[in-house]
């Protein structure tokens, strides 16, 4: 049984050179990110993932922030390619350690975004593409957005959704700025099951149902949320006088909780037993896959992969189960071949 880390995040190094000829000094995110080895040097990288024998493999995927945060629309395509070549080029080079990279899409450049993502999955062979939670503080279901969705769901390839927010979304209206980190620590649980309500109640999985999201950290806020997600929502609109929102509910082809349900998650949850539980079951044994969030945990690489697989391994579930976690579900829906 392979254990198949299917989001942790790297900066290679033509992209890292890339960036940096971009945007000079680096501040907040991107700093934390480029002082971890892990991110940039692939002798770290190696040292760290053979810390957990030869069956433990990466999926690849760059971190963040959003490309559109960093660069114009036609420099975010081009870090874009960049990242997605320099990636290709270690899965051909190492494929018993990176069985399938991530591409991440140009969202911020519409007229190059659904080229690009043919580009890196048609012809580099990216296993699906990375997107953010909003796009410049865009929402996701905005019409722009759409040729993207309609083209993974024709090729069935997953699409990754990776939290954004930053310190300039407040916690308080009154405030500019959020404090102590709160726009992370709870501002990305947030963002990402605001996007995935988004894209529910917009009808984008009514519109391309062969669409496949898979959600960063556990799924964010919903399993824990079930009941306010499920019965609570079935009560939409009567908080909401000036708009018909009983409508948009009854507008959906299937009850609502049914398409969270059909979202699938990760197991990054930063050493949290429960909130792994919560997510197999919500989402299910079949849609959640072992991921990491390596390499940033406090050790700079290694923690987070130890403990997530120390539970996954001391888990009450059959080892059929813990199988489809660690390897299965990731090879069924990303398509690899070990």
């Amino acid at each position: 049984m392979k254990k198949i880390d299917i989001f942790n995040h790297i900066w290679p190094k033509p992209f890292f050179d890339a960036l940096i000829a971009h945007i000079g000094e680096m501040t907040d995110i991107t700093m934390r990110s480029g002082a971890v080895p892990m991110m940039t040097e692939l002798d770290r990288r190696l040292e760290v993932m053979d810390m957990f024998g030869e069956d433990y493999m990466q999926v690849l995927s760059l971190a963040s922030p959003p490309l559109e945060k960093l660069a114009g629309p036609e420099k975010a395509l081009e870090l874009s390619r960049i990242g997605s070549d320099s990636m290709a080029e270690l899965c051909q080079k190492y494929p018993e350690r990176f069985p399938g990279f991530i591409g991440t899409a140009p969202m911020s450049n519409p007229d190059a975004l659904v080229t690009e993502c043919k580009r890196a999955v048609e012809e580099l062979g990216a296993v699906g593409m990375q997107i953010f939670t909003n796009v410049s503080g865009k929402p996701l279901d905005l019409p722009e957005f759409e040729p993207f969705f309609e083209y993974m769901a024709s090729v069935g390839k997953p699409v990754w959704l990776h939290p954004a927010r930053g310190a300039n979304f407040p916690d308080y209206l009154s405030e500019k700025r959020s404090e102590y980190e709160i726009w992370w620590t709870f501002g990305w649980p947030y963002e990402t099951s605001a996007a995935m309500a988004r894209l529910v109640f917009s009808r984008i999985f009514d519109k391309y149902p062969g669409l496949k999201v898979i959600t960063h950290h556990a799924g964010g806020m919903v399993p824990f949320f079930e009941g306010r997600v499920g019965p609570g929502w079935d009560q939409m609109g009567k908080r909401t006088t000036d708009r018909d929102l009983d409508a948009v509910r009854k507008a959906l082809k299937r009850p609502h909780l049914e398409y969270f349900k059909d979202f699938y998650a990760d197991t990054a949850s930063f050493g949290s037993r429960k909130a792994i539980e919560h997510a197999i079951e919500f989402f299910g044994e079949d849609h959640v896959l072992f991921a990491s969030d390596a390499p940033f945990d406090p050790e700079g690489g290694p923690m987070y992969i130890r403990e997530t697989i120390r539970i996954l391994d001391s888990l009450d579930v059959s080892e059929a189960t813990r199988k489809k976690l660690y390897q299965d579900n990731a090879v069924n829906l990303l398509g690899l071949k070990l």
